[in-house]
């Protein structure tokens, strides 16, 4: 159905925005609803060892963007809570939803460098999972911040949870869910589902063992020829058969 990117600097409220919103579509869609979010804990990644160095980031976007590629579908909404920090990156992650034919958008928590910092030192404070000064500092320095006249950034929901609590009823979170739920018709121009290209529709594989039918069957039909004209029967072979699934040749 769609995938959703959260967006924003580390300990911005992504994953609250998260769970509100996987939240508000199950009541918009309890029965035929499939609401799955991907974050770096389900995947069992340590956010801070993730973040320690350039080659464990790479190594964490590939996991993330591998259990998207499997994840998305025309059944489901998928909800990526991670940093999000890259453009180039959101816009792999645009390709893949493209690919599948399905809607997509971008949700950013827009807060101050100093509020996230105050609450990541929050949770230090209470021992629970946070960034040391150095990765935090680094990743607050390469965050690239969305834009909505980037195809990979639009639509683009807007947060600030500086100012505001994050709940169900945010004006962000109801115009996500309103986007993602709308039904589509003649007379829809504001919401986009993606439609895959050429480049990005996967090319039917040939049966493995294709080659080999093809051998067996022309060598069966050379075998008939030859033994029809051995015995002198001329026209006595009328088909022969090709193989499982494979149509007949007809001599007549």
């Amino acid at each position: 159905m769609a995938l959703v990117l959260l967006c924003g600097q580390p300990c911005s409220g992504k994953s609250t925005a998260a769970e509100c919103l996987r939240r508000a579509l199950e009541s918009q869609r309890p029965s035929c609803c499939n609401v799955r979010i991907i974050d770096e804990p389900s995947l069992h990644l340590d956010r801070k060892q993730s973040y320690a160095d350039m080659p464990s980031e790479k190594n964490l976007r590939g996991v993330l963007r591998s259990e998207v590629d499997r994840s998305v579908s025309k059944d489901s909404f998928i909800i990526v809570d991670s940093l999000n920090n890259i453009k180039g990156y959101r816009y792999e992650l645009w390709c893949l939803a493209r690919a599948a034919g399905i809607r997509y958008c971008v949700l950013y928590c827009d807060v101050e460098e100093s509020y996230c910092k105050a609450w990541n030192m929050a949770r230090q404070e209470r021992g629970e999972p946070a960034y040391n000064d150095k990765i935090f500092d680094d990743l607050v320095r390469r965050f690239e911040k969305p834009e909505r006249r980037n195809r990979w950034d639009s639509p683009l929901f807007e947060f600030k949870p500086a100012e505001e609590q994050i709940q169900e009823s945010s004006p962000a979170i109801l115009e996500a869910v309103s986007f993602l739920t709308r039904k589509i018709d003649s007379k829809s121009r504001d919401v986009h589902v993606l439609q895959p290209t050429i480049a990005t529709q996967n090319v039917r594989a040939s049966e493995t063992n294709s080659l080999y039918e093809l051998d067996r069957a022309t060598q069966e039909v050379m075998n008939a020829l030859i033994d029809s004209q051995a015995q002198g029967y001329g026209g006595l072979v009328n088909s022969t058969v090709l193989g499982e699934g494979l149509p007949n040749i007809s001599f007549c």
